[in-house]
């Protein structure tokens, strides 16, 4: 027999409202920026190659991804980079973290329609005084019983986490865009993963869906969600 779901959890960025096409727009400033100095498919790999190596360093979120930036710029013009520019640079991040926020389709009508029937939980990555800005902005923060800011989602993660809230994994639902990170380690730590996909999706964040199996499923919104849970119970 299935276990009962008593638990669900939300991912907030690109789940809840749109984050990724942010710094998809800061890095075609950044190409920008250095056009004099390299090509622009270039200087993404480039970046994209710092970030991975520095996500260890500076974990995911905005500051970590200025940061990047300013180091990738230094590499790849020698140590030639204006202040200037290095100064447009933190501008623009400054700008991401003033950015407000816009919810996704949904987002409202589902966190709502799932809070007072079951622990609804926001259990997210990221910057922990962005992400609580993000939030308050959101407007959905008293619907959460519990929010976890987490600097990874790994199966041990998820495991103690619904612990630390009586809940068991078997229990409970993960909702998110990332298959990497919101479904696959859910899964593996024996509860139910969903994929609602959004696009632009982040390259580190890509990862094939686990078709078949019986504990994911894949939605393509949150209005899909109510109904789903009901089905599963």
């Amino acid at each position: 027999m299935t276990a009962r779901l008593t638990a669900i959890a939300f991912d907030a960025d690109d789940t809840l409202w749109h984050n990724e096409q942010y710094f998809r727009l800061t890095q075609d400033r950044f190409c920008d920026l250095l056009r004099d100095f390299t090509e622009p498919d270039c200087l993404s790999e480039r970046l994209l190659e710092a970030e991975r190596r520095n996500l260890g360093h500076y974990g995911f979120g905005i500051k970590g991804f200025v940061l990047t930036m300013i180091e990738t710029a230094i590499e790849v013009t020698d140590r030639r980079v204006s202040a200037d520019v290095i100064q447009e640079i933190i501008a623009a991040g400054q700008d991401m973290l003033r950015h407000p926020i816009e919810l996704l389709p949904h987002a409202r009508e589902a966190v709502e329609a799932l809070a007072g029937h079951y622990r609804v939980m926001l259990v997210t990555k990221g910057d922990l005084l962005d992400q609580e800005r993000k939030l308050a902005q959101s407007g959905l923060g008293d619907l959460f019983e519990n929010i976890e800011i987490v600097s990874n989602k790994t199966p041990s993660v998820y495991r103690e986490i619904f612990a630390r809230h009586a809940t068991r994994p078997e229990n409970a639902m993960m909702v998110g865009n990332s298959i990497r990170s919101d479904v696959l380690p859910m899964i593996e730590a024996g509860g139910w993963g969903v994929y609602v996909p959004h696009s632009p999706v982040w390259a580190l964040e890509h990862e094939a869906p686990p078709t078949g199996h019986a504990r994911y499923r894949e939605i393509p919104d949150l209005g899909g969600l109510p109904p789903l849970v009901a089905e599963l119970g």
